[in-house]
């Protein structure tokens, strides 16, 4: 059985085409796999808490040398990384806004990048060899975006500071296993859009 953390970034409800990927994808799976387990996480339409002076150095800090203010400060964060470690399949309907993630999802992050916890440097001292600790995890990026080539090599290949943003610092975590599926050209609208949405709703509906 496999459990899979779905979370939302997008600041729309009804209007949100990268919600409209993350419900198609839980439909699609939970048709082939009735007794998987799914935890939703919004990160979009509720707020996430930014990281602050005294997260960091609390974060930083050894567990057996924190107390209960200590531990107050990384609340939230240890209820996000545990989720992280008890799914298996993770999940990310984002928008592109201003070529890059929305503000919540990149509260979200700073608050999962944890040392000794999601990463850890391989020899314990800051070295710049980061090892990822979330081992043994799958993660589909499913993304809005309203222009079109922003894949690798693509003409807007440059300008794409989301999915290769988010495939990087999962990356440092330690999940290698990523699978992106991007629907594209929300702004133009028409035909050109209902063909993008045709084919990848099909991509999605084909995953298993």
């Amino acid at each position: 059985m496999n459990n899979l953390l779905i979370i939302n970034a997008s600041i729309r409800d009804k209007r949100s085409y990268s919600r409209k990927l993350t419900q198609l994808f839980v439909d699609n799976w939970m048709s082939k796999y009735p007794d998987d387990h799914f935890t939703f996480r919004e990160t979009g339409m509720e707020i996430i808490k930014p990281i602050d002076e005294k997260w960091i150095a609390e974060a930083f800090t050894k567990p057996e040398d924190r107390n209960d203010e200590n531990r107050e400060a990384l609340q939230l964060s240890n209820e996000l990384v545990k989720e992280l470690k008890e799914n298996n399949i993770y999940v990310i309907g984002t928008p592109m806004y201003n070529w890059s993630i929305p503000s919540g999802l990149k509260a979200y992050i700073d608050q999962i990048m944890r040392i000794n916890e999601t990463w850890k440097f391989r020899s314990g001292k800051p070295d710049g060899d980061y090892v990822g600790l979330l081992e043994n995890k799958k993660l589909f990026i499913l993304s809005s975006r309203g222009d079109t080539g922003y894949g690798e090599n693509g003409k807007n290949g440059h300008m794409n500071f989301q999915t290769t943003y988010l495939k990087f610092i999962f990356g440092m975590m330690g999940v290698k296993d990523v699978t992106i599926i991007s629907l594209d050209n929300e702004e133009f609208g028409g035909e050109i859009f209902e063909q993008s949405k045709q084919e990848i709703f099909q991509i999605i509906s084909t995953i298993s």
